[in-house]
């Protein structure tokens, strides 16, 4: 029994300096992605010149070749090297804090919001139509780590992390895209106008034959259009642009006329609903106006992240070292869920993707001040039952009984809290709350599970002495 408590104290002290060490450098390499908007993109055509595409016919694009040479610190990279701009990055794991996604705030770049220009409140199918044509855009554009959302009923916002001039990204990506249905030349370039987008009346994912499809429906003058497109090309591909991005190039079976189409292919749900979104894009009722605009400095987000991971790291050390002196060896247990409770947290932090804001930082820390405030609930518990004459196992059984309630409606109400904030909120508010509700989360686990367990198993080691345990 006391060699096995043995080996649950060392298998949770190796699993937290693993997520120690994971959270500090990260496993394995992360990609390096070039968020530029000077990466240019060229459609991949096969020997005889032909326009390559996939089984649901969507366009397959490669990066443009480039004759220029890189270099390392001002010299040509040798081979089998990564050429940067003239410095060395460190290496990027997963789950590492380096490859957590810093948002607008941290970063810097620039920050857009868009208002609908319609006299009537737009659609929920409207708007998501709207948003997928601005992330096709920023994506376009080479702006990878850009980021589209909903504000209100009305408005959209966009971030664009890593660039400074705000009125430059508002003139590119600024105006409704104009979708229109073309002939495809041998070559892959497109060809004559056969319909526009203006006529397209609605698109949608569809389940025809157990197979899912994307069906699109013309008005009158659409209908007629297309009807001599596919008459005209069958056996071809049309292709369906957004401006001059090629989004998909079906082929034509044989001729519709009655302005109903579907397009076939090896849809996954995901890239249906995709391509209709980016179709009814194409053919809003309404144009996009620029509210507001403004670009956020990366000097300001660097040196902000720098002090408040210093305040975090100052305040964290404080509490450590609060448990220790007060609780003694539950404090020193519970400072070792605390340190796997921070470490995990910014594991999860990194394989997630959850961007770090300013307020994110913030919720982050105060999530730690939540894991401790359970611990010292859990603890005076103990120590009462201590006091009262209880034994150590009885007091830790007890003392985690009758601290779960308090426990249990305190994290509840702040998640509760959390979720309208989620919900309601923008920007960096939601930032603050997503970060809020992981840490909540998983400082209930390390204060309920890995402190229980840790004491539990210190305990029927025979270590039972209740001055170790805060009694008199």
């Amino acid at each position: 029994m006391k060699g096995k408590n043995v080996f649950i104290l060392l298998l949770v002290l190796v699993i937290t300096l693993g997520l120690v060490a994971v959270a500090a450098v990260g496993v394995g390499n992360v990609p390096s992605t070039t968020s530029s908007s000077d990466v240019q993109y060229e459609l991949v055509t096969d020997e005889n010149g032909e326009l390559v595409t996939d089984e649901s016919g969507q366009p397959q694009l490669k990066v443009a070749e480039t004759t220029e040479p890189q270099s390392v610190e001002g010299e040509t990279a040798a081979e089998g090297e990564t050429a940067t701009e003239g410095t060395t990055e460190a290496r990027i794991g997963y789950g590492g804090y380096r490859n957590i996604k810093q948002g607008l705030d941290l970063k810097g770049g620039v920050y857009i919001v868009y208002e609908a220009e319609k006299d009537s409140v737009p659609t929920a199918q409207e708007m998501a139509a709207a948003i997928s044509m601005l992330q096709q855009r920023v994506d376009y554009k080479g702006y990878f780590d850009a980021e589209v959302s909903q504000e209100g009923d009305k408005r959209i916002r966009v971030e664009i992390p890593g660039v400074e001039d705000a009125a430059a990204v508002v003139e590119e990506i600024g105006e409704a895209a104009h979708l229109t249905f073309r002939a495809m030349n041998d070559d892959g370039t497109p060809g004559d106008i056969l319909v526009d987008g203006t006529n397209v009346d609605d698109a949608d994912k569809a389940v025809q034959n157990d197979a899912i499809v994307v069906t699109l429906s013309f008005d009158s003058v659409g209908a007629a259009a297309f009807s001599d497109a596919t008459t005209n090309n069958i056996g071809k591909q049309i292709g369906i642009y957004m401006d001059d991005m090629l989004i998909s190039a079906p082929t034509v079976n044989s001729a519709i006329t009655n302005g109903q189409a579907v397009i076939t292919g090896s849809f996954t749900t995901e890239e249906a609903e995709d391509l209709a979104a980016k179709i009814r894009a194409g053919s809003l009722p309404f144009s996009l106006k620029a509210l507001e605009y403004n670009a956020v400095g990366a000097r300001l987000g660097a040196d902000s992240l720098s002090t408040s991971v210093k305040a975090g790291a100052i305040g964290i050390a404080l509490v450590l070292l609060f448990m220790l002196l007060r609780y003694r060896l539950p404090g020193l247990l519970a400072d070792i869920a605390l340190v796997g409770y921070t470490s995990l947290n910014i594991v999860i932090l990194s394989l997630t993707g959850i961007s770090l804001t300013l307020p994110g930082v913030a919720g982050f820390i105060l999530g730690i001040g939540m894991a401790v405030d359970a611990n010292v609930i859990i603890f005076e518990r103990i120590k009462e039952e201590i006091n009262g004459g209880k034994s150590v196992k009885t007091a830790i059984t007890n003392g985690f009984s009758k601290a779960l309630s308090a426990i249990l409606d305190g994290n509840i109400t702040t998640l509760i809290a959390c979720a309208v904030l989620l919900w309601l909120g923008t920007g960096p508010i939601k930032g603050f709350a997503q970060t809020l509700i992981l840490s909540i989360i998983v400082s209930m686990f390390t204060a309920l599970i890995v402190t229980r367990i840790l004491l539990y198993a210190v305990a029927n080691i025979g270590v039972k002495s209740p001055k170790l345990y805060g009694g008199k």
